[in-house]
C-alpha cells in the first residue's frame, strides 16, 4: 500500500507500532487477521480454532499441542475496547446445540486468546515466560477490496466500475443502474434525490452480483454491501457516473457532489480501516470459498481470481528489519486457505489446492518477493461430513456422508435439513485451466453448466465420550494452519 497513505498516516502507524512493541516486551502478543469474502467461513474458522485450543482438540500436525507443551489456552479481555468483541460463546452454541452455521461477518470484531506454553528449547525455557496472547481480528474481505480505491480518483473509479458492469456475467444485472447513470447529467445542479436513486440502484446491482447464481467477488465499495452504522449516510450516497470528461467538475454540480462524497468515503471509512486494523497485523489468513465460484461457473472463478489478487495486494507483506520493526509492522506469514474441503472426497483435495494456487499465482509471487512466507491449503475448520463408499453396479464410488442444509438440491431432490445422506460429489478436473476457461463473447456465463456441483451441509453432531464429555470440533487440516501461523512463536 506504499504511496496510498499520507505522511500523517504513516506517522500515526509508526507511533501505534512503537507503543505496541513496548507492550510486547512485557506481554508478547501476535495479531492474526482473519478475512475472506462472505460465506468463506471466517466465523467458523475462529470458533473452531479457539474451541480446539481451549479444549485440547485433536491437532496432530500442530507441534506445540502434539508434544504436550501447551499448558492451557484461555480467553482474556481484548486490548481494543472500541472494537466489538467476537461473540465466540454465541457462535459455539449455534454450532454445537442448534447445529446451524453462525451469521456471517458483517463488521470488525476481535478476540484475545492467551496460550501458556513451555518452550521447546532450554534457552527458551530459561528466558521466556512461555505466554503468547493471540489477538484475532475478524473483518470482511469486501472491505479490503476498498483499499485500491485510495489510489484512484473519482473518474478512475467510475471508469473501472462501468467497464466491469459491461462484462457478460454482469450486464443484465447492471442494466437499471447503467440506464439511470447514463441519463443523468453530471453537470446538472446537485440533487439529493438523484444521488440517492443512483446509489440505491448501484447497490442493488452489487447485491445481485453477490447472489449464489452469479457468486461474483469484486464488488467495491465494500460498505455498500455491509454498511454497518453508515447506512444512509452521505458517505455512502454516491455512485459511479460513466463517460466523464477530463475537465474539472463544476462547483455545485451532480459530479462535484459525487466526487466529494467519494473522497469522504476514502477519508473517513477506508483510510481509518487500513491504519487502525490492516496496518497493525502480524499474520494473516485469507479464506476462499472456491466451491461457490465453481458452482457458478468460469466467470465467477475469474472474478474470484481478480478479487483475491486485489486483496493480497493490500497487505504490507514482508520481513521487518531490526530497526524498521520498531516503527512498522509487516505481515510475515500469509496463509491462503480453500475452505469447505469436507464437501469433496479427500482424493480431490490436492486438486482443490491446485485451483487455489492457480487463483493466487500472481499475488503469491509478489508477496513472496517481499520475503513473506506464503502457503496454500485446502481445509475445513469444522468437518460437516465423513467419508464412505457405495456400490453402484460393479463400481465402488467414494462418497461423503452428511446432512444437507434444508432447501439444498441435487437434480430433482430437495433436502429437508434433517436426513443424513450419502452423496457422490464428483471429481474436480485434473486440468485446472478448464475451470478458468471463459465463455465466448456475448454468451451468458450463467448458461454454462459447471461439471460438478456442491451442496452445503449442516454442522455435525459432536461426539461424546462415555463420561458424557463433548469432544472438540472435528476438522480437516486446521492443525496445519495453526502450525504455519503460530508454530514458530510457540517454539
Amino acid at each position: 500500500m506504499a504511496g496510498l497513505t499520507t505522511f500523517g498516516d504513516e506517522a500515526r502507524i509508526a507511533l501505534d507500532t512503537l507503543t505496541g512493541r513496548a507492550t510486547d516486551l512485557v506481554s508478547p502478543s501476535l495479531r492474526l487477521g482473519v478475512t475472506g469474502l462472505s460465506r468463506a467461513g471466517k466465523t467458523v474458522f475462529i470458533s473452531s480454532l479457539v474451541h480446539n485450543l481451549i479444549h485440547g482438540g485433536r491437532l496432530p500436525m500442530f507441534e506445540a499441542q502434539k508434544s504436550g507443551r501447551i499448558a492451557k489456552a484461555y480467553l482474556e479481555h481484548q486490548p481494543d475496547d472500541a472494537v466489538p468483541r467476537f461473540q465466540y460463546e454465541d457462535h459455539v452454541a449455534a454450532l454445537v446445540k442448534e447445529r446451524v452455521w453462525p451469521d456471517s461477518t458483517r463488521a470488525i470484531s476481535e478476540l484475545r486468546l492467551t496460550i501458556d506454553f513451555e518452550s521447546a528449547s532450554g534457552w527458551g525455557r530459561l528466558f521466556s515466560r512461555g505466554r503468547l496472547s493471540l489477538d484475532i481480528v475478524d473483518y470482511p474481505g469486501e472491505w479490503l477490496l476498498d483499499l485500491p480505491l485510495l489510489g484512484k480518483d473519482y473518474a478512475e473509479f467510475s471508469r473501472d466500475a462501468h467497464e466491469l458492469s459491461l462484462l457478460p456475467v454482469r450486464a443484465d444485472l447492471s442494466e437499471e443502474w447503467r440506464h439511470l447513470a447514463e441519463a443523468a447529467d453530471p453537470d446538472a445542479d446537485a440533487d439529493e434525490m438523484t444521488a440517492r436513486s443512483l446509489a440505491e440502484a448501484f447497490t442493488r446491482y452489487l447485491r445481485a452480483c453477490k447472489d449464489d447464481e452469479r457468486a461474483l467477488s469484486t464488488l467495491p465499495p465494500g460498505r455498500f454491501l455491509m454498511p454497518g452504522d453508515l447506512d444512509g449516510s452521505p458517505a455512502l450516497t454516491f455512485a459511479p457516473l460513466p463517460n466523464l470528461e477530463e475537465e474539472r467538475s463544476r462547483p455545485g454540480s451532480l459530479r462535484a457532489m459525487m466526487e466529494r462524497r467519494y473522497e469522504a468515503y476514502k477519508t473517513h471509512v477506508v483510510k481509518p480501516f487500513f491504519r487502525e486494523h490492516v496496518a497493525r497485523l502480524d499474520r494473516q489468513i485469507v479464506l476462499i470459498d472456491a466451491m461457490q465460484a465453481l458452482n457458478a461457473g468460469p466467470a465467477a472463478v475469474a472474478d474470484l481470481e481478480r478479487a483475491v489478487t486485489e486483496i493480497l495486494a493490500c497487505f504490507r507483506a514482508g520481513r521487518d528489519g531490526i530497526l524498521t520493526n520498531l516503527f512498522s509492522r509487516r505481515i510475515d506469514r500469509i496463509l491462503i486457505a480453500a475452505t469447505k474441503a469436507d464437501h469433496i472426497h479427500h482424493e480431490s483435495h490436492d486438486r482443490l489446492q491446485a485451483i487455489v494456487r492457480r487463483l493466487t499465482d500472481r499475488a503469491v509471487e509478489r508477496a513472496s518477493f517481499t520475503g513473506a512466507s506464503v502457503d496454500v491449503l485446502a481445509m475445513a475448520a469444522i468437518r460437516a461430513t465423513r467419508e464412505g463408499t457405495v456400490k453402484q453396479g460393479r463400481e465402488t464410488l467414494p462418497v461423503i456422508i452428511g446432512t444437507p442444509l434444508k432447501g439444498e438440491r441435487i437434480g430433482d431432490e430437495t433436502f429437508d435439513g434433517e436426513t443424513e445422506t450419502a452423496i457422490f460429489p464428483g471429481d474436480l478436473p485434473k486440468d485446472v485451466d478448464l475451470l478458468f476457461h471463459q465463455p465466448a463473447e456475448g454468451d451468458a456465463a450463467r448458461a454454462i453448466e459447471p461439471a460438478i456441483r456442491f451442496v452445503r451441509f449442516r454442522p455435525p453432531k459432536l461426539e461424546r465420550t462415555a463420561e458424557g464429555v463433548t469432544l472438540s470440533m472435528p476438522h480437516i487440516r486446521l492443525d496445519r494452519a495453526l502450525q504455519f501461523l503460530l508454530g514458530d512463536r510457540l517454539a
